[in-house]
């Protein structure tokens, strides 16, 4: 499996807009062949953080997903919208669960 983490901290005048646009990509994104998982979660305590929790089966999910028209719609919509960088992170997974 190939498991990806995005943190991304949304300008707070964008955090409803970026709901939509993330809603969407997510949407469409579990449809996709390889995708085992795709949460988009917000903090409780900073309503301008999110998590973006990505599962696939493998490497070359990831890489298919970043080539369809709503992952690049999404990146061309909300990327204005960041309050800076977003950060990903590749896990393995020791467990996972249900």
């Amino acid at each position: 499996m190939f498991i990806y983490i995005v943190n991304i901290n949304v300008l707070p005048e964008y955090v409803e807009q970026f709901k939509i646009e993330s809603l969407e990509n997510a949407e469409n994104t579990v449809k996709e062949p390889k995708n085992i998982r795709f949460d988009v979660l917000q903090q409780d305590n900073d309503q301008t953080k999110f998590i973006l929790y990505e599962v696939y089966t493998d490497e070359t999910g990831l890489e298919e997903h970043k080539k369809t028209e709503h992952y690049n719609k999404w990146k061309t919509n909300v990327d204005p919208m960041m309050a800076e960088k977003r950060i990903a992170t590749k896990l393995t997974e020791l467990f996972f669960g249900k």
